[in-house]
């Protein structure tokens, strides 16, 4: 692979330029009104997988939004890489807090700067231009299929159906992804564990209609006074969650695990002060990369009722409402936390006040082993493009879908990602460097390259 440098220098302002068109597209699978959206991106994922050198590429319908498959066959009885990755980015809300327009993409500070720029636009695109290079200098020795689904950022409540509609189809060895991050621009790390996740909507019902705030306030239960103090009581002084039964089938790391981790760089000073915190929070006991990567978390991830508009309203509001969502370490099944913390707050609802538990979606968490073929394979080829061997970590994020395809295609998946915590991922201003991109483009190769040997 003499030429990879060379063959992506040479095309590095026509990879940009295709990336921009597809993250130009403000494909928001959580939003109805982009439906039409997520189906530009489908067909132009088909035209790049087929210009990229795919022999086919097809759009799927599913019950929610399209998947894109592609794939290449050099002999069937070769290994068979599945390259995942998805097309539909997060809401872009608050719009005012972007320092540019997040579907127009920049490039400022040697980063391109747009919604999709990471997560998963970018990553995913890495893939397709890999895949080119290996094809056009006739150096792939894997078949490799590609599907890119629309749905990923709200659970991909479609995407296990389709899988089990095309189980002949998907047939592998393999699921490749980058949809996740690095320690460091300098320290290449492999993902080898994913949270599971649990995800409701709230509601809590008082009187009829708003209220005046002081001709009832004090004889009449407040929605948001009671939705608060609920969601208060569901952790301790120790941050541990309150809701019976969460922690029963929680796998407790080994010392020695804990102390493998520990070995992760990691700063906490600059994590502070990236973060712009007085000090870190969380379950008492355990590290911050701890609570992050082995430990169950519970979180609001929004809350509104009553007036907040500018100036004021003496209201009582009828309502109160939250999103809330905790993540779960492996061993934990999210369908039982979810019937779990839907009984445990029914059941401390005060009197006065009628609630409502919608559960919106959820998955199983993941671990990877690190004494698998594909593993190694992407060990060496970190190693090849940084210099060093990559550092396994357990993520806090959650890809539902990782855990669905073990259990429908009997496939175990290897986490590539690139990002990095700075990207600013689901967030205003989201980025990714172009020298991350690039090195993904060059590093991926190199995968196939060790994969290829390791399975003649």
């Amino acid at each position: 692979m003499e030429d990879l440098k060379q063959y992506i220098e040479e095309n590095k302002e026509r990879f940009l330029e295709e990336l921009f068109e597809l993250i130009r597209i403000p494909s928001i699978s959580s939003l109805e009104k982009h439906k039409p959206d997520m189906y530009r991106a489908a067909e132009l994922w088909k035209k790049i997988l087929l210009e990229a050198g795919a022999d086919k590429a097809v759009v799927y319908e599913t019950k929610g939004n399209p998947v894109t498959y592609g794939e290449k066959i050099i002999d069937p009885a070769k290994p068979t890489v599945i390259v995942y990755g998805h097309m539909d980015v997060m809401p872009v809300d608050p719009i005012e807090l972007w320092n540019t327009d997040p579907f127009e993409p920049v490039i400022k500070d040697s980063k391109i700067w747009a919604r999709g720029a990471d997560d998963d636009k970018g990553q995913a695109f890495m893939h397709a231009k890999a895949f080119e290079y290996l094809v056009k200098t006739n150096q792939l020795g894997v078949n490799v299929k590609f599907m890119i689904e629309g749905e990923e950022e709200i659970g991909s409540p479609s995407l296990p159906k389709w899988c089990e509609e095309h189980k002949e189809m998907l047939k592998g060895d393999i699921i490749l992804v980058s949809d996740t991050g690095m320690i460091a621009p300098n320290i290449p790390s492999i993902t080898t564990g994913l949270r599971g996740l649990s995800y409701w909507e709230v509601e809590v019902t008082g009187p009829n209609r708003d209220l005046h705030s002081g001709l009832f306030g004090g004889a009449v239960a407040n929605p948001i006074n009671v939705l608060s103090k609920m969601i208060a009581s569901m952790l301790d002084e120790n941050n541990h969650i309150t809701i019976p039964g969460f922690y029963d089938d929680v796998i407790e790391v080994s010392d020695e695990e804990r102390a493998l981790m520990a070995k992760a760089p990691f700063n906490l000073d600059a994590y502070e002060k990236a973060l712009n915190l007085t000090t870190v929070v969380g379950e008492k006991g355990y590290t911050t990369n701890e609570r992050t990567g082995i430990r169950p978390t519970f979180d609001v991830c929004g809350i509104w009722g009553g007036y907040t508009g500018e100036g004021a309203k003496t209201v009582l509001p009828a309502k109160a409402n939250a999103k809330i969502s905790t993540r779960l370490v492996p061993n934990q099944n999210h369908e039982k936390i979810a019937k779990l913390f839907k009984e445990h707050f029914e059941s401390i609802v005060p009197e006065g006040v009628r609630v409502k538990v919608e559960y919106l979606h959820g998955g199983q968490g993941y671990v990877c082993p690190i004494d698998m073929p594909a593993y190694i394979a992407a060990d060496k080829a970190y190693e090849t493009v940084y210099g060093k061997r990559p550092v396994p970590v357990r993520s806090g994020g959650s890809i539902p879908i990782i855990s669905e395809f073990e259990k429908i295609l009997g496939i175990k998946s290897i986490l590539m990602g690139f990002g990095l915590e700075s990207d600013a991922i689901h967030s205003p201003n989201e980025n990714f460097p172009l020298e991350q991109f690039f090195n993904g483009i060059n590093t991926i190769p190199y995968f196939y390259k060790y994969f290829t040997e390791m399975n003649q």
